[in-house]
């Protein structure tokens, strides 16, 4: 290689590219937000955001600016139509930065290098635990005022509501979880609280992108195969989920096989990907019922 297609091979990659887990302090709130930046080509940068919440959506250009990066990305469920804009700079392993959201207001926000999740050995399964006793809520709590009620062994929210989020907290695991829903209606199971796997009527109605279906990972990744029944019928996930490796077997059918989860998805209850979390049931999206909720944790 000769001139400036050689310098720019040779020249070493920006310490921004990869993945970062980002707390947003906005209103008085820390709110979980995930970048990923990548090289497209010899020198382009571009990338992918998750905000508190909403999908991850495409960065076209992550863009160098006298020692910080630039980026600015159009608004999804955001109120308004400004773009919001983000400021950074990087220094080792932590980000610092800002942004200028929908509404013209700036809020800062800091960031470390997400983890890898990597497992070196197969997981050894401990005994299963029956989450919900088919009673009562007990060993759950809500992250508002509670709607959830249990009826004839059934947990169930009648309308939108709070979400439900389990007491204790979790690592690797696998899961089973049967759910039922009307039409129109949606829900999600977040796992460790970060990585919503959507519950969510897609045979009625205009379908979303497919990566937003019944049994994907929201926004990141979609089914092989759509399993989903009829609203009003009992449907069921088996998830096991080991560092960032998922499965879902929906209603008997393997639509993903070991896929890697990159990053948390809108409504993370944190991006504090490293530690475990609890399992989290999405309740302000329209009436859904739960039942036979089993986890077998990892040992």
């Amino acid at each position: 290689m000769t001139g400036a297609y050689a310098q720019a091979e040779m020249k070493k990659d920006p310490d921004v590219i990869g993945r970062w887990d980002i707390t947003m302090e906005k209103d008085g709130k820390s709110q979980p937000s995930w970048l990923e930046v990548q090289k497209s080509g010899t020198h382009t940068l571009i990338g992918r955001f998750t905000y508190a919440f909403g999908s991850a959506r495409p960065i076209a250009e992550v863009k160098p600016n006298s020692g910080k990066f630039t980026f600015s990305i159009p608004p999804q469920w955001e109120p308004g139509n400004r773009n919001m804009d983000f400021e950074f700079e990087v220094s080792g392993d932590k980000l610092t930065g800002s942004m200028v959201y929908t509404d013209g207001k700036t809020y800062s926000f800091t960031g470390v290098r997400a983890p890898k999740l990597i497992r070196e050995k197969e997981p050894v399964w401990g005994a299963p635990i029956k989450l919900f006793n088919g009673k009562d809520t007990q060993g759950w709590h809500t992250d508002g005022k509670n709607q959830w009620v249990v009826e004839d062994g059934i947990l169930r929210s009648l309308h939108s509501g709070a979400n439900l989020i389990t007491d204790k907290t979790f690592n690797d695991f696998k899961l089973h979880i049967e759910f039922r829903y009307k039409q129109g209606s949606n829900s999600g199971v977040y796992l460790r609280g970060r990585y919503e796997v959507q519950v969510i009527d897609t045979k009625s109605g205009e379908p979303e992108p497919i990566n937003n279906q019944f049994s994907s990972v929201y926004g990141f990744l979609p089914p092989n195969k759509m399993m989903a029944k009829d609203p009003g019928e009992w449907q069921s996930y088996d998830i096991t989920l080991v560092g960032r490796l998922v499965t879902i077997v929906a209603n008997g059918t393997e639509v993903i096989c070991r896929q890697e989860i990159p990053g948390i998805t809108g409504g993370a209850i944190n991006s504090n990907e490293g530690e475990p979390g609890p399992l989290l049931i999405q309740g302000d999206h329209g009436p859904i019922d739960y039942r036979n909720i089993i986890l077998t944790p990892v040992k």
